[in-house]
């Protein structure tokens, strides 16, 4: 049992040293505001929080998530055409496409997919 105890004290002992060590080596001499900033989407982290957000940005940010998610769904499809009755296959994939294609056509005509205004 002494034993034990005294394995445990060495390595907890041990270990602190080596963390105190680290903690001590490890410290920046130099500290550069812009380096020691997390980067968030180009926004000054330092300032206010409450600045204007640019609703621009997140549209064009949802209609990639969209296209995004579209592309994981169109991607399985000639894959389970082998494995499918095709009429059914067709008739569900032409259902997909025309809906992706109407939703682009609804984007394109309200302008959310111009960059600059």
């Amino acid at each position: 049992m002494m034993m034990v105890t005294t394995a445990a004290t060495v390595t907890l002992i041990l270990s602190a040293t080596i963390m105190i060590l680290a903690t001590l080596i490890s410290k920046k001499i130099n500290e550069d505001r812009e380096k020691s900033s997390p980067f968030e989407c180009g926004f000054d982290p330092k300032n206010s929080a409450r600045l204007p957000f640019s609703s621009r940005f997140f549209l064009i940010a949802v209609i990639f998530m969209i296209f995004d998610v579209e592309i994981a769904l169109l991607l399985p499809m000639p894959i389970t055409m082998l494995t499918s009755n095709m009429k059914s296959w067709m008739i569900v994939s032409s259902a997909f496409l025309l809906i992706l294609i109407i939703g682009l056509y609804h984007e394109w005509n309200q302008g959310s997919l111009e960059w600059s205004n």
